[in-house]
């Protein structure tokens, strides 16, 4: 029974989360915001909403340790393993500006989040000054979009559509699509959540391992989708600006948030402290000369990235094994 909680939890994530991504786009498109900016923040950030809703629901809970595995999983397995994915199916030429802007931010929010784990709990006033930092980031974006090149502008403006009215019938169709993605990650995160503590009460492994490993994963395949998807397409911008975002966002919103939520905090293990939390900084480190230089991701870096994770990976396995 647990393995279908767990299987149809994450089917409601993924599905709940299209749903939400593409009414929200519509909806925004209709009412004139630019193409370029719903990519940055709506998409980016409503591919991140599994993860914020198994956090979230896992704050409450009590399981904070699925609710921060959940957050620093995601965003490992999104720099190495699908950026490394989306580099190997076409070499990735990184030229918007914005990447350059944001990737310092990456950098920086997951050196703080490792900060504010050094006391071994991640509180309330930690998670406040997470998420009011997810407000300034996404009030950055959208006054920076207005400086980008027609050429990134266009992208987004096929991807995601140029403005236009629309029929009070399509904006009512919108507005069910988000209620219907909300209503799916609130039912599949309670799932999910539900069969992930089952199965590692079954099996003998911490919620933690459970959390970094399959919760994550399966939290991250709207961005996985979405990135691969643009990479084929060409939409090299879209490809990268997804995942940047995404990690961005996972850290300020949804681990401020579950901070927040927490009766008693997220508490940060000694494990997650030093391996996983360290693992999460470099793999955001390593994405630092290689968008400076040249802005280009070949296939041989991502390569490495995917070698990464799976050294990542293999690790966690190994602990288990040896526990």
């Amino acid at each position: 029974m647990e393995y279908f909680l767990l299987v149809v939890g994450l089917v409601l994530l993924v599905v709940g989360a299209e749903s939400l991504v593409r009414g929200a786009s519509k909806l925004a498109v209709a009412v004139g915001i630019s193409p370029l900016v719903i990519g940055l923040t709506i998409v980016a950030f409503g591919t991140s909403a599994p993860e914020m809703a198994v956090s979230v629901v896992s704050g409450l809970g009590g399981q904070a340790n699925i609710a921060l595995g959940n957050v620093v999983g995601s965003n490992i397995f999104n720099t190495l393993f699908i950026l490394g994915l989306a580099a190997l199916i076409a070499p990735l030429v990184v030229a918007q500006k914005l990447i350059k802007l944001d990737v310092p931010v990456m950098i920086a929010v997951s050196i703080l989040a490792f900060l504010f784990g050094l006391n071994g709990t991640i509180g309330r006033l930690e998670g406040v000054l997470l998420f009011t930092g997810s407000i300034a980031y996404t009030l950055f974006l959208v006054r920076q979009s207005r400086r980008e090149t027609q050429a990134v502008q266009a992208e987004y403006a096929q991807e995601y559509g140029a403005k236009g009215p629309r029929s009070w019938k399509a904006l009512l169709r919108d507005v069910l699509l988000i209620l219907t993605g909300l209503g799916l990650l609130v039912l599949g995160s309670k799932w999910l959540v539900d069969g992930a503590v089952a199965i590692a009460q079954k099996l003998g492994v911490s919620d933690l391992v459970i959390g970094l490993t399959i919760v994550a994963t399966g939290t991250s395949l709207p961005e996985l989708a979405t990135s691969v998807v643009a990479s084929i397409r060409g939409e090299r911008d879209i490809a990268v600006g997804n995942v940047v975002g995404s990690n961005i966002f996972n850290i300020l919103a949804v681990l401020g948030l579950s901070g927040i939520v927490a009766p008693s905090g997220i508490a940060v293990s000694s494990q997650v402290l030093h391996f996983d939390l360290p693992v999460m900084v470099v793999s955001a480190v390593a994405c630092l000369p290689i968008f400076f230089t040249g802005s280009r991701i070949s296939r041989g870096e991502g390569m490495l990235f995917i070698g990464g994770y799976l050294a990542y990976m293999a690790f966690l396995i190994a602990t288990v094994r040896a526990g």
